[in-house]
């Protein structure tokens, strides 16, 4: 169980007791450590990586390196080498578009869900205007939970790619990602999942998941912004080809033509993120020594204390219903705008999530264009959840009246 303490990690909440910050499933504030570490490397240590025998670049190399050996731990992906840093779950995912995407032909099939976020929707569908390939969409029913008879109905030798979230940030369902894995190599296919809403609140390990590509944001755990992490197995990694060319991606360079460093690096192309990666380090490792299980637990009990305490909101439908979901709380109430109830909550300094949420052919399943969202970090607490019931049902009786 968290406590008050754990808001006085986080500086941004300094001396803004009444603020109630409910849009962690956006991004993450950031606990001093994580602050510190790219103040500390920026104002005393800064120095490029892998390109110089002097000392501070051999000391920001080791550093940078030693991040993606805690990425590899958070996931725990059997190889160091099997961790690609990228600017963040979108980026992680259009990499593989453009890279494992030109293999792809005419006919070829891409199966998602049709309750993905924008960013793992979208690259598949400028990948098959590219390639004649076809995106075909695996159905949810009126909880979000994936309607798997639908699933295994989709899959066939011309199935190239299931991508997946393993939780929506609409229904916070929590798909059975190893069953889609073993489906989708069953047909002879590879599985991509889409981590970001995941990665921060429940342990991942990608080994017993069995994907073949798993993708997660730095900003959303509590790290910097402008990072995230790729996992690829080493296998397909090595077979897949670089999508951008510069420094640090070539092992020799001719004018008549070059060669690529191996995975990762191939993959990462000019000079790297290096601030934020060192920074994601001390995020990932806080929240490895702070237990994702814990975190989870914490979170349903705040989810669960959300569901009473609105209980009694006349018109109050919660949107995803899954027995197994993250602690999301996604929700409209008849008669009322989302983009009102939102406003009029900021100016009581509570701040959500209102609009389409990024996934428009979410929204539409359920009838809807706009939703509202309250989601939850480890710094929220019971008397957050009380404050933003006891505001949200004045606001209706307001809107209402």
């Amino acid at each position: 169980m968290m406590n008050k303490h754990m808001r006085k990690l986080f500086p941004v909440f300094d001396g803004q007791d009444e603020w109630v910050y409910l849009d962690t499933a956006a991004t993450a504030h950031k606990p001093r450590a994580v602050i510190e570490e790219q103040a500390r490397f920026y104002g005393q240590e800064y120095a490029t990586v892998h390109r110089a025998i002097y000392q501070r670049s051999l000391a920001a190399s080791e550093k940078y390196h030693e991040a993606r050996k805690s990425a590899q731990r958070f996931l725990n992906a059997a190889l160091v080498e099997e961790i690609v840093f990228t600017r963040g779950t979108t980026d992680g995912i259009n990499l593989v578009a453009l890279s494992l995407g030109r293999s792809f032909g005419a006919g070829d099939e891409i199966v998602v869900c049709e309750t993905e976020h924008h960013s793992n929707l979208v690259p598949w569908q400028m990948l098959a205007e590219r390639s004649g390939s076809v995106v075909k969409w695996a159905p949810v029913d009126d909880g979000g939970v994936l309607d798997m008879e639908a699933f295994r109905g989709l899959l066939s030798e011309k199935t190239k790619l299931v991508a997946v979230a393993h939780m929506s940030n609409v229904t916070g369902t929590i798909h059975p990602i190893r069953e889609l894995a073993d489906l989708a190599h069953g047909v002879g296919a590879k599985i991509l999942v889409d981590g970001a809403q995941a990665a921060p609140h429940m342990k991942i390990d990608v080994q017993a998941l069995d994907v073949d590509f798993y993708a997660f944001s730095g900003h959303k755990c509590y790290g910097p912004t402008g990072i995230g992490v790729l996992y690829g197995k080493k296998k397909w990694l090595e077979e897949m080809p670089p999508v951008q060319g510069g420094g640090d991606m070539v092992d020799r360079v001719e004018l008549e033509g070059s060669s690529y460093q191996t995975a990762p690096l191939k993959f990462e192309a000019g000079t790297p993120l290096i601030g934020p990666v060192i920074a994601l380090k001390p995020a990932l490792d806080w929240l490895m020594e702070l237990g994702l299980e814990r975190v989870s637990e914490w979170e349903h009990e705040l989810y669960d204390c959300m569901l009473q305490a609105t209980s009694d909101i006349e018109g109050l439908r919660v949107i995803g219903t899954a027995p197994d979901k993250g602690a999301l709380f996604t929700f409209t109430i008849d008669g009322v705008h989302p983009l009102d109830v939102a406003t009029l909550l900021d100016l009581k300094s509570i701040s959500v999530r209102s609009g389409h949420l990024c996934a428009q052919t979410a929204l539409k399943r359920f009838g809807l264009t706009a939703a509202l969202r309250a989601s939850f970090g480890v710094y929220n607490t019971k008397e957050d959840v009380e404050r933003f019931a006891q505001e949200l049902k004045a606001i209706v009786r307001s809107l209402k009246s």
